[in-house]
């Protein structure tokens, strides 16, 4: 029986594998360039759901060896998987070769260099790393949750359209090497770099997760303030980057990655900070009341988001050839932009609010539901204000386009906007949720504690 077991879980992460490479070889021969990440996304995300009770779900030697470093998977079972993985890749790659008669060759993408790809690939590798090992692995979601294949499979709609702009997307060894064996006559050796690069990201993913969950490694720890800074580091740089790659890469699905890699992030760290990575949304829950985050705590958040900002936009700025864009475009009068900003950073804050801060939250579509804000606004105001939605994106924005020539000062408009925004949805919220302020019930709320702001779990409370 336990060979059966053993075998069952090799074959499901060989077909896992061979279904992910086998879709990206379609998507990428056809043409489709609008489409092909939501759907190379869509297939991770079903063949997670389908196979992960049977092998966990990985079809990628990087989460496994994620897993593995962070003690979640055996060594011995690593390097298995790992070997399936990349057989069933490369059988993917010389599958779709033969259904189409030619393939594609692995390789940065016009105008970038070798290291410029493989930091991408790094940074986006650690994300889908990062967020396997908390919706899937760590003890506060792992086995506890039904949003663990959409938070996984949607990193690659955050990724493809922002850091495939500079290295094609792979974000995974058997991904690689399917695609160079697949184009061996054009060479093989951006597998092996990119393979390097992905592995490091695998181990910054454990790293970061040592520190995010230390109930994960010690018995009875509770998260730490350094652990919470992290992880609202963590989140905002990622959005941050996301952000600025699509706009520099001129990506036809903006505002969908955008919103992904905030939802993915929200999901991964909700339990931990609760993932604000906004500092309009943390001055709106600390304005709200009801002790979800205090004064103090909330203003270590804003500083970190900020910091995480500036960093995640000096490098998408590296990525890009020193490229930066302005915040405010061209185009639009100041007062179009304010009514934009705050309208759309108002809805952002007040569904914060109200799915994430109550005392019965959304337990499973809370990373969605807020995450899909910044699809409502950046496909609605986007040519208006740019759809920033967040002081920390605009003070990023702001600061890298220094260095090309543009002013900091409108960074700063935005900002009062988008913060007054967050103390509106304060109010809002306030007005059409008084049940939420009953004196009866208000200390069940405060016992709650700003690490469940987001995404409190029903069964974490």
């Amino acid at each position: 029986m336990g060979e059966d077991q053993a075998s069952a879980r090799y074959f499901a992460e060989f077909v896992g594998t061979f279904m992910l490479v086998f879709t990206i070889g379609c998507n990428v021969n056809t043409g489709q360039n609008v489409w092909g990440g939501v759907s190379i996304a869509c297939v991770l995300t079903v063949m997670i759901y389908a196979l992960g009770k049977s092998s966990g779900g990985n079809f990628n030697p990087a989460v496994s060896v994620a897993l593995g470093l962070s003690g979640k998977m055996p060594w011995s079972e690593v390097g298995i998987y790992a070997a399936v993985q990349l057989v069933g890749g490369i059988a993917a790659g010389l599958g779709y070769l033969a259904v189409f008669g030619e393939s594609f060759n692995l390789a940065p993408t016009e105008d970038h260099g070798v290291w410029q790809a493989g930091i991408a690939e790094m940074i986006y590798t650690f994300m889908l790393c990062f967020v396997v090992l908390n919706v899937a692995a760590s003890k506060k979601h792992g086995g506890q949750n039904q949003f663990y294949g959409l938070a996984i499979g949607f990193v690659i709609v955050a990724g493809a359209y922002s850091g495939g702009s500079v290295s094609m997307g792979c974000f995974n060894p058997a991904v690689a090497f399917g695609i160079d064996v697949s184009s061996a006559s054009h060479g093989i050796k951006y597998s092996f770099i990119y393979t390097l690069f992905e592995l490091v990201g695998a181990a910054l993913a454990s790293g970061a997760f040592f520190v995010c969950r230390p109930e994960d490694f010690t018995e009875g720890a509770e998260t730490t303030i350094s652990a919470k800074l992290l992880s609202e580091f963590l989140g905002t740089y990622m959005l941050v980057l996301t952000v600025g790659l699509n706009v520099l890469s001129g990506s036809p699905a903006g505002a969908f990655s955008i919103a992904a890699s905030l939802m993915c992030m929200i999901f991964a760290l909700g339990t931990c900070s609760g993932a604000h990575f906004n500092p309009a949304v943390t001055v709106a829950i600390v304005w709200s009341g009801r002790g979800c985050c205090s004064v103090e705590e909330g203003a270590k958040y804003i500083g970190t988001q900020i910091f995480a900002g500036i960093c995640a936009a000096f490098s998408y700025s590296a990525l890009m050839n020193g490229e930066t864009f302005a915040l405010k475009p061209e185009s639009s009068t100041w007062w179009q932009v304010f009514m934009a900003e705050f309208v759309f950073t108002f809805l952002l804050a007040f569904v914060v609010l109200s799915v994430a801060t109550v005392k019965s939250p959304l337990s499973e579509y809370f990373g969605f539901a807020i995450g899909m804000c910044v699809t409502v606004g950046g496909c609605a105001i986007g040519k208006i204000s740019g759809g920033s939605l967040n002081p920390a994106v605009s003070i990023g924005i702001s600061s890298s386009h220094i260095i090309g020539g543009g002013g900091f000062y409108p960074c700063l408009i935005y900002t009062v906007v988008e913060v007054l925004a967050g103390v509106a949805a304060a109010v809002v919220f306030k007005i059409t949720q008084p049940s939420e302020y009953d004196d009866d019930k208000k200390n069940d709320g405060e016992a709650v504690g700003s690490e469940m702001a987001y995404g409190a779990l029903a069964q974490d409370s």
